[in-house]
């Protein structure tokens, strides 16, 4: 069975007051709404939806630029740019 964790969160009152209010609206716990706005902020930031997948693939310039790159980077070729 795995364990959830437990972590400890500053909040101002005013951030507090927000998130408790939107809590109760949507009958949830306050670590329940916060932990499903987190997950769901993720995925809407770390992820391609399927509309942006269909651009990047219908797109043969940047698919060339990426398997370009994609190479260069296996080969150790040029340097990363943070």
């Amino acid at each position: 069975m795995i364990m959830s964790k437990t972590i400890t969160l500053r909040l101002s009152d005013e951030s507090y007051a927000k998130l408790s209010l939107a809590a109760r609206e949507e009958n949830r716990s306050l670590a329940n709404l916060i932990e499903t706005l987190a997950l769901g902020k993720l995925e809407e930031d770390l992820f391609a939806d399927d509309f942006e997948m269909s651009e990047i693939f219908t797109n043969d310039r940047l698919l060339k630029k990426l398997e370009k790159g994609h190479l260069q980077a296996r080969e150790r070729k040029g340097r990363f740019v943070a």
